[in-house]
């Protein structure tokens, strides 16, 4: 089975930091392209990143604009983890954060999600 488990979220003042960790666990973590995507209250699920099996690999990472420069996206194959880095945070960035599988894809596969609050 599948399963996708976030954490490190939390509530964290404008300007603050984060570190966001997904493990990941039922599927060959190595070989497949990774995903963040996020959803505010009251808004639809935006793309935030998406990091190739291998770092670098095809102009890998890949960041969303309103995130480039801020958010940092890495992973750990022998660990079966990803990660995000969230620095500089603003009001805009509060939302449930969800790390993903095949994203835009029929067989995507989601977490439950961990929630970043920005208090300003």
């Amino acid at each position: 089975e599948v399963q996708l488990v976030e954490s490190g979220g939390g509530v964290v003042q404008v300007g603050g930091s984060l570190r966001l960790s997904c493990a990941a666990s039922g599927f060959t973590f190595r070989s497949k392209v990774m995903h963040w995507v996020r959803q505010a209250p009251g808004k639809g699920v935006e793309w935030v990143s998406s990091i190739a099996p291998i770092e670098g690999a095809d102009g890998s990472p890949w960041y969303a604009a309103s995130v480039e420069g801020r958010f940092t996206v890495s992973r750990d194959n022998a660990k079966n983890m990803l990660y995000l880095q969230l620095h500089s945070l603003n009001t805009e960035d509060t939302a449930m954060y969800y790390c993903a599988k095949d994203w835009g894809l029929p067989s995507v596969v989601k977490g439950q999600g961990t929630q970043v609050t920005v208090s300003s």
